[in-house]
């Protein structure tokens, strides 16, 4: 186990919480990292990009001029890759750009991003994290409290709408909860802010 230490809203020190050392002291793994990070791109893609072959564009049935005798280079359609209007050679078909990992290389990616915030001193452990009303300026205060940087992802426990709509006006700063972060925002953020209760969670999932 490893012990952090949990500051307030505020940025003041309240205590200490004891984690798993598995998720947040490992060694990262550099190699599973971009693994991970890799596949999370690649799956952002959509792969509907197309376009269309000599065969597909409409027209180009007749032959431009006779074979021979008009000393100009041979051409059997207008709708050669080489004339304007004509086919796309080699062009973008639809298709799949999915990589899929397996669970324990997932795990071990996840670790190891954590891990890595924890050694960088990046990861902020926040007691509560919680407002009584839609107030983006509490947030901007609390982020300012914690010293956190440009890009900040705050992880909570629990789906909590007034935190997240006070958030979502601050540039940079994404949301989320223990079921839905992943490698690549850990790793693309610049202070990893996480609620206790959330923390202790990651704990258990990832241990």
């Amino acid at each position: 186990m490893a012990n952090f230490n949990v500051v307030d809203m505020a940025g003041k020190n309240v205590g200490e919480v004891e984690l798993s050392a598995a998720v947040y002291a490992c060694e990262p793994n550099a190699a599973v990292l971009h693994a991970a990070v890799r596949a999370y791109l690649m799956n952002q893609r959509q792969g509907t990009q197309s376009t269309l072959t000599r065969t597909e564009v409409s027209g180009g049935g007749i032959k431009p001029w006779k074979q021979k005798g008009t000393g100009r280079a041979r051409q059997g359609s207008t709708r050669s890759p080489q004339w304007t209007h004509g086919g796309i050679a080699l062009g973008p078909k639809p298709r799949k750009y999915r990589i899929d990992l397996n669970k324990k290389v997932k795990k071990l990616a996840m670790q190891s991003a954590i891990s890595s915030k924890a050694i960088d001193n990046e990861l902020v452990i926040v007691d509560k994290i919680a407002t009584d009303a839609f107030k983006t300026k509490t947030m901007v205060a609390m982020l300012a409290a914690v010293n956190a940087g440009k890009k900040a992802l705050v992880v909570l426990d629990s789906n909590d709408e007034k935190v997240v709509k006070s958030f979502a006006n601050i540039p940079g700063v994404k949301t989320a909860q223990v079921n839905t972060i992943n490698v690549y925002d850990i790793l693309n953020c610049d202070t990893f802010i996480v609620a206790k209760a959330a923390a202790e969670k990651i704990s258990e999932v990832y241990a």
